[in-house]
């Protein structure tokens, strides 16, 4: 992994008490919204609100419209890692306390409900041994090709039986587990660090084998693995000091076409994932790439396009380099496969202070990965340690300065940090088997200042709304379903949990008619006509000018269309509204025909028309004159 810089202030973990910081337990929803926050000063950590209900009518503020019509993807859990470092300092606890701990990670009711974790097969940079290791370790110059020495005694020591009660806290939990490096004998070097896997079919064998016999000790040991990587950030090509292997996509594929056939009779339930890296390939990784051989900076992608793809369920990726676009891109080119996002460690720099570093951790990972990396089709979201001690360790090579969940102390003490409130806004409250439904969100993760969220329906038919204000000021806003909303305001920079029940839930009355293949035109052309129409309200077409009558956004339908409301959606940019506005339709875009026209009410002004309104060309006017640019995020229609 590499260090994220976050800004003037990097991610850490602030130290706040454990019990000070203990989420309020989870009863069932009532018929309200409840409301829980956290505030980037620490005055509030997963604070439970008094609860709020949903009323008739709109808003004029920014709104969220969340439409349970529209799905994506299913989730399966949210947590980090009990890496070789989190069983040592966590196994160090008084037993008391240790089991105090497990539950403000793991127990849905008294702690944060952590739904999935990582596990390392063998040492990784944090590991509290001196030496590295993996399970199947023979002295220099000899190999183990019948894996007789293969054993996880290791891990019967500190790590299984942690990872055994956390299951007894969340049955639902899910395991994927990753190897840093092979066996040093599979290597050229012979060594952990550094290298490349031999380029010989009996090594490759031998890897399967060595996987699956991983995944076979695990379960028979009680903790079964759910998905399995062949190798942690197979670019890395220069780790400092802690095991890494360079695999090639080519290599990776043979791995994978030798493993999948041994998994799927030795453990059917365990599905391979690919890549395991960054969203864009690190610069560090491209300059690192040995002379005359190619960066794969399509990594993922080569593997999608491979005859190993048949084994992979999907892809994981990491935080250190590039943004969450880049799972959305891979999704739009294999939409036949998953996402899932595998790791990602805050940081601190050596003059940040406790407050700075938990304002920088909590904003960007709100940001990038509670809602970055699930609105962009990821199915998980996992941090790196899950505790540290509070010298941030310990680490046998690699990061001096990443931070944890947890933070355990030479005292004893247990404290928490920003991770443990980004992870727990959703962990909490998305259980295993969540759906992402559609919200429009504002914000993007290289900060714009404005709102962002995600939204889900939960396995028990609740809805949870998770929303995160970047900018620094207060946020006013509401949340719509249907004909009904309940108006919020946010601190600056906090993030947000709403959750209502299936049976207080509003009833949408209309669905939204999808507008692909929908073109736009625009007048003024100051910007995008298109960044209206494509669903995403942290774009926009703006007049770029002060409001005058004639201004007007025009739409091809591509086919004569049927519906009967109209969302003229303002977005995030406040007062950019149309003051007034007609709108008019077309079957030949020559012929014009009047469907509407009034006042606008604020951000989203929301136009109900005949039922059987038909057009293929719809022409929505400014008709006022104002000092504000008028600006549409999002049109929406809907029947």
């Amino acid at each position: 992994m590499y260090r994220r810089v976050l800004g003037t202030a990097t991610a850490t973990a602030l130290a706040l008490g454990l019990m000070g910081a203990a989420p309020a337990s989870p009863h069932r929803p009532t018929a309200g919204v409840e409301v829980w926050v956290t505030t980037p000063d620490g005055a509030e950590l997963l604070h439970q609100r008094p609860s709020v209900a949903f009323q008739r009518g709109a808003s004029a503020r920014t709104t969220i419209t969340v439409d349970p019509g529209q799905t994506f993807q299913r989730m399966d859990g949210f947590g980090a890692s009990i890496t070789d470092s989190s069983a040592a300092v966590l196994s160090g606890l008084p037993p008391a306390d240790r089991n105090a701990a497990l539950r403000r990670l793991f127990d849905p009711a008294q702690g944060i409900g952590i739904s999935m974790v990582r596990q390392p097969i063998g040492s990784s940079d944090f590991t509290a041994a001196a030496a590295h290791y993996t399970y199947d370790d023979v002295p220099a110059g000899q190999s183990d090709f019948a894996l007789t020495h293969f054993s996880i005694a290791h891990d019967e020591q500190q790590i299984l039986p942690l990872l055994r009660r956390a299951r007894q806290l969340d049955p639902e939990l899910t395991v994927v587990a990753t190897p840093w490096s092979p066996p040093a004998w599979m290597k050229t070097g012979d060594s952990l660090l550094e290298g490349k896997l031999k380029d010989d079919p009996a090594v490759y064998d031998a890897y399967a084998r060595y996987l699956v016999k991983f995944v076979q000790a695990y379960a028979a040991a009680g903790v079964p693995v759910d998905y399995l990587t062949v190798q942690n950030e197979p670019q890395n090509r220069k780790p400092n000091a802690y095991p890494g292997t360079d695999l090639t996509a080519e290599q990776e594929e043979k791995v994978v076409e030798a493993l999948g056939p041994l998994l799927k009779k030795a453990s059917p339930r365990t599905r391979i994932l690919g890549y395991d890296h960054n969203w864009a390939t690190h610069p560090d990784d491209v300059k690192n790439t040995p002379p005359g051989e190619d960066p794969e900076t399509d990594y993922p992608y080569r593997l999608l396009d491979s005859d190993a793809a048949k084994w992979l369920a999907g892809t994981a990726y990491h935080c250190y380099s590039g943004d969450p676009s880049a799972q959305s891109a891979l999704h739009d080119a294999h939409p036949d496969k998953g996402i899932w996002f595998t790791e990602c460690s805050g940081s601190h720099g050596p003059t940040d202070t406790a407050e700075q570093t938990f304002r920088g951790t909590l904003t960007w990972h709100a940001r990038n990965l509670t809602v970055g990396a699930t609105r962009n089709w990821a199915r998980s979201v996992l941090n790196w340690n899950i505790a540290l001690d509070e010298h941030d360790g310990p680490h046998n090579g690699g990061c001096g300065t990443c931070t944890a969940l947890l933070t355990v102390h030479d005292d004893h003490s247990v404290t928490t940090g920003a991770e443990y409130y980004t992870i727990g806004h959703l962990s909490k409250f998305v259980r295993p088997g969540a759906v992402r439904i559609a919200s429009t969100s504002f914000g993007t993760p290289g900060w714009n200042g404005q709102l962002t969220d995600v939204a889900f329906t939960d396995p028990d038919g609740s809805t949870v709304l998770v929303v995160h204000n970047e900018n620094d000021a207060p946020r006013d806003f509401a949340v719509a379903v249907g004909g009904q909303s309940f108006a919020y305001t946010l601190p600056g920079g906090a993030l947000a949990t709403f959750r209502w029940p299936k049976s207080g839930a509003p009833k949408p009355d209309r669905r939204e008619v999808p507008l692909t293949g929908a073109t736009a035109t625009a007048r003024p052309a100051a910007a995008d006509a298109r960044a209206a129409i494509d669903a995403d309200g942290s774009t926009r077409w703006s007049g770029g000018t002060a409001q005058t009558p004639g201004q007007y956004l025009q739409l091809d339908l591509g086919r004569r269309t049927a519906f009967d409301r109209i969302a003229l959606d303002s977005g995030d940019n406040l007062g950019d509204y149309a003051r007034s506005w007609k709108i008019e339709a077309s079957d030949d875009g020559t012929r014009w025909h009047p469907l509407a026209d009034g006042p606008g009410t604020g951000q989203l002004t929301t136009v109900d028309l005949p039922r059987d309104t038909r057009a293929r060309y719809l022409r929505i006017t400014g008709t006022a004159t104002a000092p504000n640019w008028w600006s549409l995020a999002d049109v929406r229609l809907y029947r």
